[in-house]
Order: C-alpha cells, then sequence, then structure tokens
C-alpha cells in the first residue's frame, strides 16, 4: 500500500515551483534586456549570477517534489535512479 500526497499539498508545492519558475522568467528577460542595452559587465554577471543560483535551487525544489511523488506513487527504485541521473 503507498501513501498519497493529499491534493492540498500537491497544489501548494505546484504554485510554489510555478512562482519560482516566473520569477526566474523574469530574471531572464532582465538579463536579455541588460545585455541588449550593454549595460555594465558587473551588473550583466551579477544577475546572471543570481538567476544561475536560482534555477540550481528551484531545480532542488522540484527534483524533491517529483522524488516524494514518485515514491508516493510506489515507482521502482530504478525510476527514482533514472530521475536522479536526469536531475544531473
Amino acid at each position: 500500500m503507498t501513501a498519497t500526497v493529499p491534493v492540498s499539498d500537491h497544489q501548494a508545492e505546484k504554485t510554489k515551483i510555478l512562482n519560482r519558475l516566473r520569477r526566474l522568467e523574469g530574471q531572464i528577460r532582465g538579463l536579455q534586456k541588460m545585455v541588449e542595452e550593454e549595460k555594465d559587465c558587473v551588473e550583466v554577471m551579477s544577475l546572471y549570477a543570481s538567476a544561475r543560483s536560482a534555477l540550481e535551487s528551484t531545480g532542488d525544489v522540484i527534483l524533491e517534489t517529483y522524488v516524494e511523488r514518485c515514491q508516493a506513487r510506489g515507482d521502482k527504485p530504478a525510476d527514482l535512479v533514472r530521475l536522479l541521473k536526469l536531475a544531473r
């Protein structure tokens, strides 16, 4: 028997991930604009570093969420290993 994730928890995690992705989208747009406008290198690289860090932490949240969902569904360990390899 497998445990199921309550719908409200699943929806909250989904909302959290989508909000992070929307913030990232805004950062990437800002980075594009800075490059188009030939802004100062330090400013561009600062925003790039921030976006990169945010993408990595968002990826961690996505990975954790989907590993938990796979475990709750009773997926085979091989599926979880595949998921971890994809995340690398």
